[in-house]
């Protein structure tokens, strides 16, 4: 995919410098006449992919005579020498290839070479050579990911790039995913990405109001990924301040596919099937009914021994023979599957067509898809139909108009997961007694919100309408001058409706419930640019860009309720007995102007500085200006005399850079203003209400823009004719003015405001290696591999601030995000089977002061390998992602290691203290004491570090003599396999979370269905 970019953007060139009739290509219709003593023709193309090469040089041996291919890779040749002839064929980018030609047609093929430094590189408001670039860029070919069958393209880019933390929160096909660029910046604001698409600023927030369980859907699911060309992730400061306020997070930008110019059309089409299936590692294992009542007598027995008062013991525990009271001895239950009956292999298919091309003046690419998930369990399915066309016309020759457009429709049936047991779908399968009846004698489904019942009676779904474009014209000023203007798009319309019947628990409380939201989220970005480019004397080259933006944001929602229906039949709101109905609205808008100015000397020395201000209505009229300048450097040291004769080394690049970038995202859009809200009713004299206004929010003009300052250090490198090439970055951010509510006393008439407080650093590095280890005719081989480090603090912060129930996260000057607050338990005393803790005091308590931090969410270290090989028409990737030294809570043991009684019971259990000797970390069963009485306890906390096969993919490629008889070029029949295998110490997915709240990470696996396998075959078939 990078070598057809260079293509792509060789043609353009070559097509738009004959339309301007430069003499710069000489053709084989050359109007020189030689005395014809032979004439031969053929094409050149790409080795590896069997694509044709555009432009390459075709040149007869001894002589000046030479050709270049066309738009198809073809030549002619007319020549006074006599066949056998002897050609050099080269390109930019590939291996030098004499050839002898004794046949009037012939194919040549040009051996790609594994430098790199000529690609193209998306960075803000432009493109550069990869050699040119100053900051801390990473390129991602999205060929290389986009068959990982998942909803949103974000959670295919885990393990693909240094620096990038991509965590798969659930199992649940369009759920959001957990990213980040270089650490977690802040506390209350959004640390998520800016995503950009073909220039459209992305709102990348979940409109869901519905409650999921504390689960959220990925916006960017809308987006289908075979559309997309490139990926590029921007991460120092010098590539992300022509950002400003959105660029504190990192950038992501996406670049669609736009066709060529003069190239013939082109028809891709892709077509998977498979299915997806629970990975048995991650799943909850649970005790039998047998075991599961043996454990509930001994937990009764014990409990009434350690507190007499209680009158438990074995004469009334409660699995006991039925003559005499109880449900019948532990070993006559029976266990009851509720997880099997839920689980399934559910269908993935998917469907892409895309149409591109173009002619000397215009470029087209049309797309469409069709991508349909269920998930691996019962009721909650996936699905998305989008429509995409890109367009671009040159008028004149100073004059190009073009057009981005994405239409989706998005469907879910979406469930409960995650925390709170009302409803919850995936709870209902765990948290059940295994020697519970899921039906009674007369086969009716028993219990509160039993599986079966759930299976069958669900009606929660939701319907997005997105469409994502631009429209844009440049015009040619002067040489090297050009002039854009664009007005772009996000539009999406999310319609939300659920419907508990009175089989339900929620319906029976109600008489059957509905509820309905649409949430209308537009934004609009109006934007100018003045891009200037000049090279003087061979050795000075400047650039320079102006430009600014106009952004506004508006977001409806319309809620409405009903509930007490006839019966069953009756779904719609207006059927209800009793309606409610709210509305809300917001917006902002921001205004900003930006300057990008670069000098470079003879492709050695580069200097670079960017300055953007930005103004937000979201902040107090004392600083709503915010100023957020980058300065970079660079050295090509290759360049210098000294190094030029070292053969081994091909690139060496020493970067710097400094910069301030700004954040805005998770306050209120009126969060620096004093508000007042209507429906604060009062009596009148005789009692009856009237409509009135309250205080609702505190305003403070003086809040402003939170700012991350980064300095990065870094060199590429090149080595061994451009086989091996190392990037290797070092950074240091620190994010100021956190955007933060501030408790204030309460005789002000309110509880808090929001302000500017609290300090947080990341530092870190990233390593990336790419090889090409064998690379003939035959066989290639080729690896990637990245790692990255990153340490999260607290610099700042008045007051800590406790994170979900139970205050199992904290955040505290000096520690981390998502710190873990716990008791720690040291061990089992294997002479009374009792837990013991740090800072236990000798009369069994434990303070309260013995709680401490123990450990945090995030990894120490975390990357991808990825190796691919192909043997003439064979191929095989492979992709691992990893992390290392992270922790997580596992909140699913919390709740299944606890209670015998009270539902289901892991089989760890079976491990508990039960007699004098025993060596083991599970306490004795027991109601009383602190076995299982402190909820914060360390036992729970797990190692989640992991090694995650993502993807292994074997590919075959039909002969091109078998296909062009049939007029196609191209054909892959393939196999993709993903999460087939995983290596961790932690019971169950050691990604899952149980919340979206990013600063709850690190609480796992309750209610929350893990990551599933996936295997698929599909075909990709080029005319």
């Amino acid at each position: 995919m990078k070598k057809n970019q260079k293509y792509l953007i060789f043609q353009v060139l070559f097509v738009l410098t004959v339309h301007l009739g430069q003499p710069t290509y000489s053709h084989a219709q050359s109007k020189s006449t030689p005395i014809v003593n032979a004439a031969f023709e053929g094409k050149v193309v790409d080795q590896v992919n069997g694509n044709p090469i555009v432009g390459a040089t075709v040149k007869l041996q001894g002589v000046t005579h030479s050709v270049q291919t066309d738009s198809h890779g073809n030549f002619q040749f007319i020549t006074g020498q006599k066949l056998p002839a002897t050609v050099i064929v080269s390109f930019l980018g590939y291996q030098s290839q004499t050839v002898e030609i004794t046949s009037p047609k012939s194919i040549i093929k040009l051996l790609p070479t594994a430098s790199n430094l000529d690609e193209v590189v998306v960075i803000g408001y432009g493109t550069t050579k990869k050699q040119d670039v100053v900051g801390a860029i990473t390129k991602i070919n999205a060929g290389e990911v986009n068959k990982i069958p998942v909803a949103s393209f974000d959670a295919q880019l885990q393990g693909k790039a240094a620096g990038l933390q991509v965590v798969a929160n659930s199992g649940v096909p369009g759920e959001g995913i957990f990213v980040r660029v270089r650490g977690t910046t802040s506390i209350n604001s959004s640390s998520d990405p800016l995503y950009i698409i073909d220039g459209v600023f992305l709102n990348n927030t979940s409109l869901q109001n519905a409650n999921l369980g504390g689960r959220t859907t990925s916006p960017l699911a809308d987006i289908n990924p075979a559309d997309i060309e490139s990926i590029e992730v921007l991460k120092d400061a010098s590539a992300t301040a022509i950002y400003g306020s959105r660029g504190a997070n990192g950038v992501v930008i996406v670049t669609t596919k736009q066709g060529s110019y003069g190239a013939k059309t082109k028809i891709d089409f892709n077509l998977s099937n498979g299915f997806v299936q629970a990975d048995k590692s991650t799943l909850p294992h649970l005790a039998s009914g047998p075991e599961t009542a043996a454990l509930a007598n001994e937990w009764w027995i014990n409990s009434g021994i350690d507190k007499p008062s209680l009158n438990q013991n074995f004469s009334n525990r409660p699995f006991r023979p039925v003559n005499e009271g109880g449900r019948g001895l532990p070993e006559e239950q029976q266990t009851y599957d509720r997880l099997d009956f839920i689980l399934r292999n559910g269908r993935v298919q998917d469907y892409s067509l895309g149409i591109q091309g173009g002619g000397n003046k215009s470029r087209y690419y049309i797309g469409t898809g069709y991508t349909d998930q269920e998930a691996f369990f019962k009721v909650i399915d996936f699905s998305r139909a989008n429509f995409k066309f890109n367009f671009d016309q040159q008028l004149n020759e100073r004059i190009k108009i073009g057009i981005t457009s994405n239409i989706a429709r998005t469907k879910r049936n979406q469930a409960r997961t995650g925390d709170g047991p009302q409803v919850s779908l995936w709870n209902s399968a765990v948290s059940s007694a295994t020697y519970t009846a899921t039906h009674d004698q007369e086969g009716v489904a028993t219990g509160s919100d039993n599986t079966y019942v759930l299976v069958d009676n669900y009606d929660v779904n939701t319907l997005s309408l997105r469409y994502i474009g631009s429209v844009f014209a440049e015009a040619d000023i002067l040489p090297g001058l050009k002039f854009r203007s664009s007005f772009s798009a996000d539009y999406n319309k999310y319609d939300e409706n659920q419907y508990w019947n009175t089989n339900t628990s929620i319906g029976r409380a109600n008489n059957g419930q509905a509820t309905s939201g649409i949430s209308e989220n537009t934004t609009w970005i109006n934007e100018q640019t003045l891009n200037y480019q000049k090279q003087f004397n061979s050795v000075h080259k400047i650039t320079a860009l102006v430009g600014n933006t106009l952004q506004h944001n508006t977001l409806n929602y319309l809620y409405a309720e009903g509930n007490g229906f006839a019966n069953n039949s009756y779904k719609l709101i207006s059927s209800a007995s009793t309606r409610t109905s709210s509305q809300d609205w917001t917006a902002y808008s921001i205004a900003s102007f930006f300057g990008r100015a670069g000098y470079q000397y003879s492709d050695k020395y580069f200097a670079e500085a960017t300055l953007r201000a930005d103004a937000s209505s979201k902040f107090g009229k004392n600083n709503r200006w915010g100023y957020f300048p980058a300065f970079a450097l660079a050295w090509r040291l290759k360049q210098e005399d000294f190094l030029k004769d070292v053969n081994w080394l091909n690139d060496l690049k020493i970067r710097t850079s400094y910069g301030i970038t700004g954040n805005q995202s998770g306050i209120s859009n009126f969060a620096s203003r004093g508000l007042w809200s209507g429906g604060s009713s009062y009596a009148d004299v005789i009692g009856s209400p009237l409509p009135g206004i309250g205080p609702q929010q505190l305003g403070n003009d003086d809040l402003k823009w939170e700012t991350t300052a980064q300095y990065n250090i870094g060199f590429d490198a090149e080595l061994f004719k451009n086989r091996l090439s190392i990037t290797l970055d070092v950074y240091d951010k620190y994010t100021s003015n956190i955007l933060l509510q501030q408790p204030i006393k309460t005789s002000s008439g309110f509880s808090q405001y929001w302000a500017n407080v609290g300090e947080v650093s990341n530092k870190g590095y990233e390593l990336t290696i790419n090889s090409v280890n064998i690379q003939n005719q035959n066989f290639t081989w080729k690896s990637s591999f990245n790692i990255s480090g990153n340490k999260n603090k607290i610099e700042k912060l008045p007051t800590q601030i406790t994170q979900y129930t139970r205050d199992w996260v904290i955040l505290k000057e000096g520690q981390s995000l998502n710190s873990f607050w716990l008791y720690e338990q040291l061990s089992v005393d294997p002479k009374t089977g009792n837990a013991i803790f740090d800072g236990q005091l000798e009369d069994g308590t434990v303070p309260v002061n013995a709680r401490k931090i123990m450990h945090n969410a995030y990894p120490k270290f975390y990357g991808g390998l990825n190796n691919s090989f192909s043997y003439k028409s064979f191929d095989l990737s492979a992709a691992l992602s990893y992390q290392f030294g992270n922790y997580t809570l596992n909140l699913e043991r919390y709740f299944r290691e606890r209670n015998p009684t009270s539902g289901g019971v892991f089989e760890n259990v079976l491990n508990r203290w039960q007699k004098d000797g025993d060596i083991t970390d599970v306490p004795r069963l027991t109601s009383i004491g602190n076995n299982y009485t402190i909820d914060q306890n360390s036992r729970y906390l797990e190692d989640a570090s992991f090694v995650r096969l993502k993807q292994l993919s074997i590919g075959y490629t039909l002969p091109k003599s078998f296909l062009s008889k049939a007029g196609i070029s191209n054909t892959r029949i393939y196999f993709l396999g993903s999460n087939l295998f995983l290596w961790t110490k932690y019971t169950g997915d050691p990604e899952s979370n149980v919340t979206s709240n990013p600063n709850a990470q690190g609480l796992g696996s309750f209610g929350t269905p893990p990551q599933p396998r996936s295997f698929q075959l599909g075909f990709n078939l080029t005319l």
